[in-house]
């Protein structure tokens, strides 16, 4: 026999209450506790204990069958997994409204011809699918297309057809019977995610569940959720922008530092196998006020152009923006170059902007962005052949920054002449190099360089 209650259970992180609480004592957010109804089963005093099912082994007696990965025929894919799609495994993919993950996932299945493929959909009907597939331009006899939002009936259909890989899009729209609440909820997801985990374990299918995110950008759901999976794929990107970036924050069987550019287009996703050439324009040259940065995505370099614009405070107060750069990063930079450098800035509007809508988080942009708004308050172009590769410390130091050689070699790649890094990166050989290297100490060494 089975007794039903209620409970309260937070949407955020999955904590239970017996009542309802207007903020989560656990990751304290506000309103997001829902009631939901439960089965509590009756059990008896005695523990009726039998062993049955899976035994202990020991390392020895442990078969190890190494599972071959298949690729994904998109190689940005491929990148960002660790060389393609375990049999098995579960991944879940994540990204913003109308980012493109339906049709990343869409395009990689109509993609894999040589494999069984199953494409479950409880957002869209069948005639959407196909218009969206129409707009790919691909067909593939292998991919079977589902629309259903039942679990029960989802693994059933999966058992019958024995595919190579399951897309669920999305596991939000799935539901399971033996859960009452509505699907989406707290106790649907992670009970929809362990079944499938289940299935998919026993059975060698891969799944790739895509899932929908909050406003504050993470995944919905429980944060279980994310530890069942072996995989977290974040797809971002800003929606005025084409670019979008693959990245992972999680990967059993690959590195999470790796990710994937893509561009979209009419046709779908086009993979950008040299963002550094789609990222510097050619416009721009002799124009003052942009820079060309070595920067590092992943495990992948980069080179992006840097735009600042400086002019007169024309209301009294400054203005200080900043697009894809962290602004309280910009103020400080300012800051350096006012009490170390002798440049006045206070009374002068500030504006930075990364080209390409990317967003970048790694400090050996400074040297970059300082010699970009220097550029600008002079209206002194630099020479376009120029890239920089430094972060600026407090005192107006130029500080050593991580793979050095990566950055120099794609700089090399891409025709530059002349490239300016930290003194203190050191233990390469710069003898068989065809850029000139231009090593400093201090921001004021690499101003003189430039600008004499």
């Amino acid at each position: 026999m089975s007794s039903t209650k209620s409970i309260f259970i937070c949407q955020n992180c999955g904590t239970q209450s017996a009542k309802w609480l207007g903020k989560c004592t656990v990751c304290g957010e506000w309103n997001t506790f829902v009631e939901e109804i439960v089965n509590k089963k009756q059990t008896t005093s005695k523990l009726s204990i039998q062993i049955s099912g899976n035994q202990p082994l020991s390392l020895e007696n442990i078969k190890a069958t190494k599972n071959k990965r298949f690729s994904t025929g998109i190689d940005e894919f491929n990148r960002v997994l660790g060389g393609g799609i375990v049999p098995g495994s579960l991944v879940l993919l994540g990204g913003d409204p109308g980012i493109g993950k339906s049709t990343l996932a869409l395009q990689l299945a109509l993609g894999l011809s040589d494999r069984k493929i199953l494409y479950t959909s409880g957002e869209e009907s069948l005639q959407q699918i196909k218009l969206r597939a129409e707009r790919l331009n691909k067909q593939n006899e292998n991919c079977l297309f589902l629309c259903e939002t039942s679990l029960e009936k989802l693994i059933a259909h999966t058992d019958k057809q024995k595919p190579d890989l399951l897309i669920i899009d999305s596991i939000q729209t799935i539901s399971t019977e033996t859960i009452e609440s509505s699907a989406g909820s707290v106790s649907q997801v992670r009970e929809c995610t362990s079944s499938i985990l289940k299935f998919a374990k026993k059975n060698d299918v891969a799944v790739i569940l895509i899932g929908h995110i909050t406003k504050e950008g993470n995944l919905a759901g429980p944060k279980v959720l994310e530890h069942m999976v072996d995989t977290v794929l974040q797809f971002e990107g800003d929606i005025n922008y084409m670019y979008r970036i693959l990245r992972a924050s999680k990967n059993r069987f690959g590195s999470t530092n790796e990710l994937g550019i893509f561009e979209m287009r009419i046709n779908g996703l086009m993979e950008i196998t040299n963002p550094s050439e789609q990222l510097i324009s050619k416009v721009s040259d002799g124009v003052s006020g942009t820079a060309i940065a070595a920067t590092i995505e992943g495990a992948r370099p980069i080179l992006i152009e840097i735009q600042a614009l400086v002019s007169s405070a024309a209301y009294g107060t400054p203005q200080r923006s900043s697009t894809g750069f962290d602004l309280r990063r910009l103020n400080m930079l300012l800051a350096v170059l006012e009490k170390r450098a002798g440049f006045k800035l206070i009374a002068k509007d500030v504006f930075l902007n990364i080209a390409g809508g990317l967003k970048i988080s790694d400090p050996a942009t400074d040297l970059a962005v300082i010699c970009s708004i220097l550029s600008s308050n002079i209206d002194v172009a630099i020479n376009h052949k120029n890239c920089f590769a430094g972060e600026v410390g407090l005192t107006g130091e130029i500080r050593a920054v991580s793979r050095i050689e990566q950055r120099i070699a794609e700089a090399e790649k891409l025709g530059f002449t002349k490239m300016f890094i930290p003194r203190l990166n050191k233990g390469f050989d710069s003898s068989s190099l065809k850029i000139e290297i231009v090593k400093a100490n201090r921001v004021e060494e690499v101003f003189k360089n430039i600008f004499s």
